[in-house]
């Protein structure tokens, strides 16, 4: 039994230092030339513009139920006019960014893995360093700039369109003013509430592109490690979201 303890905290630590030392050549590279602009930018649509729709989903939905459920809780104290500035509050700190970051996860992340990791169980990233072409620069670099970049995009979305279904719900079927409900955002919601979400959106971002990227350019055991590297990718990236989520919000609010 302890040599198992022993060998799984070994494991641990080795993956880490693998994870930490592929992010520190990542961003070593990324400061070299020839910069791959076209690849980034090919990236941030695979990333970004593709999980639009889903988003967008997600977003209205919980902008919805959350305005649904506190409501029916503020009007037990006469406090309706708390609704649309506690809808916008709970998107631009927390919700936005994580079910942002765990949707894109879901999708792109493990789209990151499977590509990589094909590439790898292929031999095709062996012929790249045979052919002098670093796959770091050009495999790893351009996707964790356009998570990077993309992510609080689609977390801006995410909110906005979270404020709407919040709106459609308060004020078009429970009755709500509209001018209270945008008023109370108005006049509450603070700019550093926005910008604090969209720094979780940042360091998300970098999460799970750096996840996607380590579990796919690992992979070994053919097609059957290509689906494993691909689970694993998604099921560690959320995690780290969630649990990233918490010490963020310590530091900003502790």
């Amino acid at each position: 039994m302890l040599e198992r303890i022993g060998e799984r905290i070994a494991g641990f630590i080795e993956e880490m230092g693998k994870v930490i030392t592929l992010l520190f050549r990542a961003f070593s590279w990324l400061l070299k030339p020839p910069f791959k602009f076209r690849n980034a930018l090919k990236q941030m649509e695979v990333i970004g513009v593709n999980s639009v729709p889903v988003v967008l989903l997600t977003g209205f939905f919980t902008g919805s139920v959350f305005a649904l459920q506190t409501y029916r809780g503020f009007h037990r104290f006469n406090a309706e006019y708390l609704v649309g500035y506690v809808v916008a509050l709970a998107l631009t700190r927390e919700l936005g960014p994580v079910l942002t970051a765990l949707m894109v996860t879901g999708r792109a992340g493990s789209l990151i893995a499977a590509e990589i990791g094909s590439m790898r169980v292929t031999e095709q990233i062996d012929a790249m360093e045979v052919m002098a072409v670093n796959p770091i620069q050009y495999l790893i670099v351009p996707r964790i700039v356009a998570s990077m970049i993309m992510l609080p995009l689609l977390t801006i979305v995410a909110d906005s369109i979270g404020i709407i279904g919040g709106y459609v719900i308060a004020v078009k079927f429970l009755g709500q003013s509209s001018v209270v409900y945008w008023t109370g955002i108005r006049e509450n919601l603070q700019i550093s509430d926005c910008f604090q979400g969209l720094e979780k959106a940042i360091v998300f971002g970098l999460v799970f592109s750096l996840i996607g990227c380590y579990k796919g350019y690992y992979t070994e055991g053919g097609a059957e490690g290509v689906g494993r590297a691909t689970t694993s990718a998604v099921v560690v990236a959320s995690v780290l979201i969630l649990i990233l989520d918490y010490f963020l919000t310590a530091v900003f609010f502790g």
